[in-house]
């Protein structure tokens, strides 16, 4: 072993002991265990460029768009480009950080743990592990075929890229709002190292590393790792209890082999381990989902939480697990290999092999109290995915440029909950008093794709674009709700199979599944589908460069999600089916402007896009459990807006950005049940997570000091007017449900109000730039703000943000 591969190994071991020794070991066996020896992964080539540090060369920085390198502002698309000096200065390291520096990009928290990503108002508001996402993540340009993948992909990366609009061409379904692109830094072909550590407020530390360099010849390898240990940030209201410490730790090991001149490999292995508590809500709302039963007082006693970003309640000591808190322990593992190899004729030929798994097990509060309303005792899951893609691309510098290829992806998801609700309405004497059911879903799913892609420069300053994907999609789901074990629900399901066909049945008994058919029959076996869906996703352009530096677009493109089965304890086989896929043409023209020497970078677009059959989360009206979950398709909405992104360099060492976003959302053709139960037309209500403005603004300032060192400030203000977390949340109150009630100024509770919040830094750097400081807060107003409010079974509760966070971080370079 080289001396430099035995520098690897030392950095990564010796920063997991700072983070935690445990996970430390833990992450050395989930890496072992992702890794079979017939999984590969995906990740560019040793020649790929390094993205300018200077974020004003906005002109120099390379993308990977169109799946070949190419310079931003050659890139006939809307694109937000975050370049890793940026990622590390404003200190980005979650999803909901990534959201924040994208306009028109949301995140919001769920009940289950998983992030939900709406980017220019298309999204998924469904909280289930193996749902695909409206917004796609590729790391590498190999995907993170579910969101909770990219949790904590954040780090040691060259830039993030966000294309937004459809991008069912070269990335396939499940991008019909658009594709994050996470861009690793790459190995070097000299020896480099760095890290930092950080400590903030709730005791938190921090810890990246990074060890670059040649392990032989043709041959260079980078390994990065980051950590995180903070103790409780969240405080309960009813008690001296606290929750929301973090735990986690990842790792990235990159190597790039030139074979020979015209073959290269790319290998990527990264992962993380991940025992961070899930976040606890905020009670706002009571609503019983069966006002005619017998009330409950403890439950409709219960205080309503302060509207402080800290305050919280959650469930002790009645999980299934045995529990005495929520928690959360998740694995992931990915693992690609990319190959290029240069045919005649300036062809290159890649294939792109990856692997991912991931296991949860966690319990969760979902309804924000301290009783069991609504609460997952368990919710683990499992995902798999292999994929596969092959493609030719001809030479960036022909007149005519092309892509032609195909995709392969095998996944598996399975998801075992037992939801607890013995303080709910729906325990009851009327319901032979169940408190709590399980289910199982367990999709099976396989896609085949072939896409093609090309782009003609019809003279020097006109270039037309086009590209198709075909898509066989097929889905076959086993789902399954269960009796725990105490036999109220098969009691209770034998009844009702009697009663409403008029006729015995045969009890249900411990192990077997539970619905009714559309016949008021008990199911005994798995309800069992196949959703198979086919599409083709198209789009076509025009790119005018009116002079160097001056480029207009128009874009015309359809994509599509894949439809998908619920994950929801069901009264009726009608819970049970599935949403099919959606589709959304898009309308768009913009320009990418570079004036001023250089100095200014102004782009900005309009754009339309036609919705059709959103997929969403929605509710049913039961009679005899009140309103439950289900998954519902919106015929027809429309989104329609505008955006722009300036940066200016005034003057040496000064940097100024701001980026605003525009949207105006509308349901069109859409009449179902309402988050109360009663059925209404939705129609001209706005989209659930679609605020009509979202904006970035970010200063810096680099001084050079007479000692050779170097000083900085920055600013970053960020936010966001007001939105909904369900359909007319902008008008829906309580006022007319019996035994109804909210939070003091929580009058409408499924309103989101705008927010805004303010991240200052200051830093010092030595001469020669080996080590640094920097001292940093955000949201240092405090301001306190929530991104999602979830409707539970009889209550509803706020995801609040985090209060001021505030902290000092050291770093290194060699």
């Amino acid at each position: 072993m080289t001396t430099v591969a035995k520098s690897l190994l030392l950095t990564a071991v010796s920063l997991s002991g700072l983070m935690s020794p445990v996970l430390a070991q833990e992450s050395l066996v989930a890496s072992a265990a992702a890794a079979p020896p017939d999984s590969n992964t995906a990740a560019p080539s040793p020649a790929a460029s390094q993205a300018p540090t200077n974020a004003l060369e906005a002109g120099e920085i390379i993308v990977t768009a169109n799946k070949r390198e190419q310079k931003l502002n050659d890139v006939g698309l809307t694109i937000t480009a975050i370049s890793g000096q940026q990622l590390a200065e404003r200190r980005i390291t979650s999803l909901q950080d990534v959201a924040t520096a994208v306009p028109g990009l949301t995140f919001a928290s769920s009940t289950q743990n998983t992030p939900i990503f709406t980017l220019r108002g298309v999204g998924f508001n469904e909280a289930a592990l193996g749902v695909y996402p409206a917004v796609s993540v590729y790391m590498d340009q190999a995907p993170l075929n579910f969101p909770v993948m990219a949790s904590h992909s954040a780090y040691d990366l060259e830039r993030i890229e966000a294309l937004k609009g459809p991008q069912g061409t070269l990335f396939g379904q499940n991008a019909t709002g658009g594709a994050i692109n996470y861009i690793a830094a790459k190995p070097t072909d000299i020896f480099t190292a760095g890290g930092d550590v950080g400590v903030a407020r709730f005791n938190d530390l921090t810890g990246n590393a990074y060890i670059s360099g040649p392990l032989a010849d043709g041959l260079s390898g980078r390994i990065a790792v980051t950590g995180e240990r903070s103790e409780d940030w969240q405080k309960s209201y009813t008690r001296d209890d606290t929750l929301g410490k973090t735990r986690y730790i990842a790792g990235r090991l990159l190597l790039n082999w030139q074979a020979t001149e015209s073959l290269r490999f790319s290998f990527n292995a990264n992962g993380w381990v991940d025992h961070s508590d899930p976040q606890a809500m905020q009670y706002i709302a009571f609503f019983p989902a069966k006002p005619a039963a017998a009330p409950v007082p403890a439950l409709a006693a219960v205080p309503f939480s302060p509207q402080r970003p800290r305050a919280a309640d959650w469930s002790t000591g009645a999980w299934s697990t045995g529990a005495d808190r929520p928690f959360s322990r998740r694995k992931f593992g990915q693992v690609s290999l990319r190959l290029d190899y240069d045919l005649a004729n300036n062809v290159t030929l890649t294939s792109l092999t990856s692997y991912n798994t991931f296991n949860q097990k966690q319990a969760t509060d979902g309804d924000g109290i301290a009783l069991v309303a609504y609460d997952l005792g368990i919710n683990d899951g499992k995902l798999h995915s292999f994929n596969q893609e092959v493609r030719l691309t001809n030479s960036g510098r022909s007149r005519f440029r092309w892509v032609i290829g195909g995709n392969y992806e095998k996944s598996r998801a399975i998801e075992n909950q037992v939801l607890n609700y013995v303080n709910s309405t729906n325990n009851i004497p009327e319901n032979m008093f169940i408190y709590q059911s399980g289910n199982n879903t367990d999709q099976r799913i396989q896609n085949f794709a072939a896409f093609g892609n090309v782009e003609f420069d019809l003279t020097r300053k006109l270039t037309i674009k086009g590209g198709l994907r075909y898509t066989n999609a097929r889905n076959h789901a086993n789902l399954c709700g269960y009796d725990v074990g105490d036999g109220h629900v098969n009691s209770l399901f034998t009844f009702l199979g009697g009663l409403l066909s008029g006729s015995p049945v045969v009890p249900l008994t411990a192990g077997q599944c539970y619905t009714l058919k559309p016949d008021s029959i008990p199911e005994y076996t798995p309800f069992t589908r196949v959703l198979h869906e086919r599409n083709v996703s198209w789009r076509g352009g025009l790119d005018y460069k009116i002079a160097p530096g001056y480029l207009l677009y128009a874009n015309v493109s359809r994509g599509y999600k894949a439809g998908s089965f619920p994950t929801v304890a069901a009264g009726t086989e009608n819970q049970l089916q599935p949403v099919t896929q959606e589709s959304v043409t898009s309308y768009e023209a913009g320009f990418k402007f570079t004036m001023l020497d250089r100095k200014l970078q102004f782009d900005g677009a309009g754009f339309y896009y036609d919705y059709k059959d959103k997929q969403v989360r929605g509710k049913v009206l039961d009679p005899i459990f009140g309103i439950l979950d289900t998954l519902v398709n919106v015929p027809k909405s429309r989104i329609y807006g505008a955006e722009t992104n300036v940066t200016l360099t005034p003057s040496r060492g000064v940097t100024l950005s701001a980026g605003v976003t525009y949207l105006k959302s509308k349901t069109l053709d859409y009449t179902g049940v309402n988050i109360l139960g009663k059925t209404q037309s939705f129609r001209g209500a706005l989209l659930p997570f679609t605020p009509e403005w979202t904006y970035s603004f970010n200063a810096d300032y680099r001084m050079p000091l007479s000692n050779g060192g170097t000083a900085s400030v920055g600013a970053t203000f960020t936010g966001r007017s007001s939105e909904t977390a369900a359909f007319y949340g902008e008008t829906l109150t309580l006022a007319d449900v019996p035994g109804g009630k909210t939070a003091p100024g929580a009058n409408r509770p499924y309103f989101i109000d705008g927010y805004a919040t303010l991240d200052l830094r200051a830093g010092y750097e030595l001469p020669g730039g080996r080590w640094h400081v920097q001292i940093w807060g955000k949201n240092v107003t405090n301001k306190y703000y929530w991104t999602n409010v979830i409707p539970a079974t009889d209550v509803a509760g706020r995801y609040a943000g985090r209060p001021a966070t505030y902290g000092v971080t050291f770093g290194f370079k060699m």
